[in-house]
């Protein structure tokens, strides 16, 4: 049985509230530090996860015009798009992040919800399926994110 673009819609929504859950147990201080994970700090982790979630939202509007093999073929490496996102990010307050990573995962929640089922099946250019995509750049990405907020409110990191 395969899993619909209205259960990975309710999947994201279910793994964003994990993530917010997480910034919530973050101590002022933590929230307003340059480095919280690695090299980043919370807007630069916001900010990486509005850009996934576009990024997504993105290939479903690919699928949904008949061109989601066309996408991605052009696409910058992910460490060097990572690295442009954490730099603006650095340079953003975080309203104004916030702002655009609510505005993206939005973005992705209503083309998921509009989605044909078979979209997430379609193959893009990287080889992988929609589906994965959605998952791995959407669910799994917050969800990761989520329990590394967790690891440093807890002290762990």
């Amino acid at each position: 049985m395969s899993v619909s673009a209205t259960d990975v819609a309710q999947e994201a929504e279910a793994a964003r509230g994990e993530f917010l859950d997480a910034v919530g147990a973050l101590t002022p201080a933590q929230r307003d530090a340059k480095r919280l994970v690695g090299e980043w700090g919370l807007r630069e982790i916001v900010a990486h996860l509005g850009y996934w979630s576009g990024h997504v939202a993105e290939a479903l509007h690919h699928a949904e015009q008949g061109r989601a093999h066309e996408f991605g073929v052009q696409d910058a490496e992910v460490d060097d798009r990572n690295a442009v996102v954490a730099r603006v990010a650095g340079e953003t307050d975080m309203a104004t992040v916030t702002k655009r990573e609510e505005a993206a995962f939005n973005a992705l929640l209503d083309r998921l919800r509009q989605a044909d089922p078979a979209w997430l099946e379609r193959t893009l250019a990287s080889g992988e399926t929609l589906g994965h995509l959605a998952r791995e750049d959407g669910v799994d990405h917050y969800r990761d994110h989520a329990a590394d907020l967790r690891s440093v409110a807890g002290g762990k990191a």
